[in-house]
């Protein structure tokens, strides 16, 4: 009898207990904005904040509305002007050449590696077409960051990094987000911690803090923030630094630090599945997984996979012989997006060139969700079915 999956590869674990109880007595209060606090009081979004820079080790934090408020934020935060370029990843999704965007930045897309990485390549001819680069860690793939840093270091790029798929990663012991002047992540429902919408900016620059949080919008009322530059700084900036409201409210935040407290085990949990699917897909006929490097510390809630030089029709064969038997597969080298499979000839606001050698890469890209939802047993059993559908369509080709 052939085996069927029957789960939801985009059902979420339930809110956490500790959660509910936080959010309830956040509403029962009234005090959702996150400014709206009594005499004495410390809000849910500044104790979130310093929870979460101490996390990561950041001086400073600054949580948003989302992810894509995030980079937005800190594009005008470093300085980055309308008209300026913006080097970023040809392989990431909409919300970051959006953010340049919405800044009026033109981005400037960089090649992707077979490791599905940002071409070192690629970006060293390309270093001199900008100031800054916004690097996405693109389905929590992790490139060599000290090489990429003595690169950018060397050309006089800032780095904001995007790690809205890293949370929790890290490059040589060193959290993802640790190495740019600024780092950007997200608390959206399918990210590693969930309240729906949200995310957190953080870094060590005093004066880049001070504009993010006014670009927030404090209404002049910074000195509420715990994890904050002191009132000196911001007295250098807050005229000159407009209010582009993004706040988190209290409400998020007191959904997200019991799951905060909680992340390294639920990074665990996700590479444990991420093993076994990867275990079960390993020496299937046609079909190249992504070789983790050693000092990559990543969050296996997804993974990819290559269909090197297979043509669009079997392509989609496999997709569709998966999909009846329940494993939902995306794929990057569609002629249309498809299932937030966006790319960079996509964004038809941001001007692009082909790139033959990322065109050919994410020809072949597959990518598939880990939810938590799913056990170990759950994982065997997508990825039998994947590597029997990819042997029978690799077969039938020969």
């Amino acid at each position: 009898m052939r085996e069927v999956f029957t789960g939801n590869f985009t059902q979420q674990e339930p809110i956490p207990p500790e959660a509910i109880d936080a959010a309830v007595a956040v509403m029962r209060s009234g005090r959702l904005h996150r400014y709206n606090v009594g005499p004495g009081e410390t809000g849910e979004a500044a104790l979130l904040e310093q929870e979460f820079a101490a996390m990561t080790g950041a001086k400073y934090c600054l949580a948003v509305a989302s992810g894509g408020y995030a980079m937005g934020c800190a594009l005008r935060a470093v300085g980055v002007a309308p008209g300026d370029r913006v080097l970023t990843n040809a392989f990431t999704l909409a919300p970051v050449p959006g953010a340049i965007a919405s800044v009026g930045a033109v981005p400037v897309f960089v090649g992707v590696t077979g490791g599905l990485v940002i071409d070192l390549d690629d970006l060293a001819a390309k270093a001199d077409q900008a100031d800054v680069l916004m690097l996405s860690h693109m389905r929590g793939h992790i490139v060599d960051m000290d090489a990429l840093m003595a690169l950018c270091a060397a050309r006089g790029l800032t780095v904001i990094e995007d790690c809205a798929h890293t949370m929790g990663g890290a490059w040589a012991g060193v959290p993802s987000g640790r190495h740019g002047r600024v780092a950007c992540y997200s608390t959206q429902t399918y990210k590693h911690v969930n309240s729906g919408e949200g995310g957190f900016l953080i870094t060590d620059d005093a004066e880049v803090m001070a504009r993010a949080v006014i670009l927030s919008g404090s209404y002049m009322l910074f000195d509420r923030h715990l994890a904050a530059p002191g009132a000196e700084v911001f007295e250098r900036v807050k005229y000159d630094t407009p209010n582009v409201s993004g706040r988190m409210d209290n409400l998020r935040a007191a959904i997200l630090r019991p799951q905060l407290r909680n992340l390294s085990d639920q990074v665990a949990a996700w590479n444990a599945r991420y093993r076994v699917v990867e275990d079960g897909l390993r020496g299937t006929p046609g079909l190249t997984l992504i070789e983790r490097p050693e000092a990559e510390g990543f969050v296996g809630s997804s993974i990819q996979f290559l269909l090197s030089g297979w043509r669009e029709a079997r392509v989609g064969e496999v997709l569709r012989r998966c999909a009846a038997r329940g494993v939902e597969l995306k794929w990057f080298g569609g002629a249309e997006p498809a299932g937030f499979t966006s790319r960079y000839d996509s964004w038809r606001y941001a001007p692009s060139a082909p790139m033959p050698e990322t065109d050919r890469i994410l020809r072949g890209l597959v990518d598939m969700r880990l939810p938590l939802t799913f056990d170990l047993e759950d994982c065997a059993l997508i990825a039998r079915i994947v590597s029997g559908e990819v042997s029978v369509v690799h077969q039938s080709a020969e």
